[in-house]
């Protein structure tokens, strides 16, 4: 492959992102400048990650009233953690989490699931054979919505819609599980210094469910 060293494909950013970025810095950014400057010089010592889905409507920030620091966040396709694969080729969410666990050492993990997934969607569609393309080698969807794969198997005997959030809460203990066999967040779990949490935030309700840990099931926080 050819490396790509003209930048002329490129274009400056859009009019109105550019008119907000002069409003935030002539607000909040001033209204805050120390507190940035301190992060930029003794970096970031976030105490909780959050893994969330790519969803435009999922907004961590939001959600938990976050400032700048406080978070560090991973989003991705249906917010999926891979198992540990040292050898595999799935390693953009894994390094994040390994940054998180052993350099920042955080003290949380958190995975934030949500309703009416695309990425879940798409994962139901492709078990049940309505969306061939997906199968394709070439998906890169696909390919990443097998790690989800084997949850589909598991569903209950319902309705579509019932079925899709059942696949959907399985987003979120899939990649629970998966954490757990990456020996450093083993070790810290087992160690007491770092706790995994599995939330669930229904969009058109605004709600947030939290995964109890006895049951498997969840329930609103």
């Amino acid at each position: 492959m050819t490396a790509v060293t003209d930048m002329s494909f490129t274009k400056p950013i859009p009019a109105y992102l550019a008119q907000r970025y002069m409003g935030w810095r002539a607000t909040t950014f001033q209204e805050n400048r120390g507190w940035y400057r301190r992060l930029a010089e003794e970096g970031q010592r976030p105490r909780a990650m959050v893994i969330s889905c790519c969803d435009s409507r999922v907004h961590v920030i939001s959600i938990f009233g976050a400032d700048q620091g406080e978070f560090f966040i991973h989003r991705n396709i249906a917010n999926l953690v891979p198992p540990y694969e040292p050898d595999g080729d799935r390693h953009g969410t894994s390094a994040t989490v390994e940054y998180a666990v052993t350099a920042l050492r955080v003290a949380h993990v958190i995975v934030l699931g949500h309703s009416r997934c695309g990425g879940v969607q798409g994962c139901y569609s492709m078990c049940s054979g309505d969306a061939p393309e997906l199968e394709e080698k070439t998906s890169f969807v696909g390919r990443w919505m097998d790690i989800l794969r084997p949850a589909y198997e598991t569903l209950p005997d319902a309705d579509e819609a019932t079925r899709l959030t059942a696949l959907e809460h399985e987003a979120v203990r899939v990649s629970l599980r998966n954490l757990m066999t990456f020996p450093f967040v083993r070790e810290a779990v087992e160690a007491g210094t770092l706790t995994l949490h599995g939330l669930f935030n229904d969009i058109a309700e605004g709600s947030l469910w939290t995964l109890d840990p006895p049951t498997g099931a969840f329930q609103p926080v």
